[in-house]
């Protein structure tokens, strides 16, 4: 069985010509889960798998990472064979601002008698989640607000953070092992996202090593990353990764 993460797009919320940052994690070549849902995403999963996603995880509630959900909802609606039936997973916290996003406009359908949610299945978690026999860790970040983003990881395989300043503790306990870490990162840091310098000044060398950067500003952007010697993650780009390790006993 072979593991690898796709990404989608790398871009921070400016760098149209970048994507909108998401992964898929793929499982034999197939699509097992989505990571984040920006304007453009959807056509970007259409195009490399031929159908909408199955699984889909939510980091946080910004539009860059929540924007194409309401295109998915169409997609999803008006085919029976699709309709509730993608899972949709996040953080049971951010349901408030989820539903604020995306979902609180009156009538989506102008013919009205149809919520929001029954295109998906809605999955709220808190610590984590069971998919197709693995459990995924979900972990606060650093981003805005306390509580309003949350990152993923897979023990054993791998992490992403979402947007986020650096939060070594955290990466410490979910991805202290082998795992790839795909991290937020861009030339200069700021109150929401982390810089180059952030994670050299707060960061071991053990997790640096497997650090794949994403959310940077520009083509230019990633190549200076990329010259200070750190590994980035390109729109298009599979990252293999290892097997995930059996579930914990007390994991769920």
């Amino acid at each position: 069985m072979t593991w690898s993460l796709h990404f989608l797009g790398v871009g921070a919320a400016h760098a149209v010509e970048l994507g909108s940052s998401s992964a898929v994690l793929e499982r034999d070549g197939k699509p097992m889960l989505l990571i984040d849902c920006g304007p453009d995403t959807l056509d970007r999963y259409q195009a490399a798998y031929g159908e909408p996603p199955r699984a889909l995880y939510i980091t946080h509630t910004h539009m860059d990472h929540v924007g194409g959900l309401e295109r998915l909802f169409f997609r999803l609606w008006f085919d029976e064979h699709l309709r509730g039936q993608t899972k949709l997973f996040l953080q049971a916290g951010l349901m408030p601002w989820l539903q604020g996003r995306v979902a609180d406009y009156p009538n989506v359908l102008a013919e009205g008698g149809v919520n929001f949610w029954e295109a998906f299945r809605l999955l709220p978690c808190s610590r984590g989640f069971w998919l197709d026999g693995c459990w995924f860790d979900v972990f606060a970040t650093r981003h805005h607000m306390p509580g309003t983003s949350f990152g993923i990881a897979l023990a054993g395989s791998f992490a992403y953070t979402g947007d986020t300043r650096p939060v070594p503790e955290m990466l410490e306990r979910y991805a202290g092992s082998t795992e790839v870490i795909a991290h937020d990162c861009g030339l200069a840091g700021n109150p929401s996202h982390t810089g180059i310098d952030d994670i050299e000044r707060e960061y071991p060398e053990h997790l640096c090593s497997r650090l794949r950067l994403y959310h940077y500003g520009s083509v230019e952007d990633g190549e200076a990353l990329a010259a200070r010697g750190y590994t980035i993650a390109a729109a298009g780009a599979r990252i293999a990764l290892a097997a995930p390790m059996p579930p914990r006993a007390d994991a769920g």
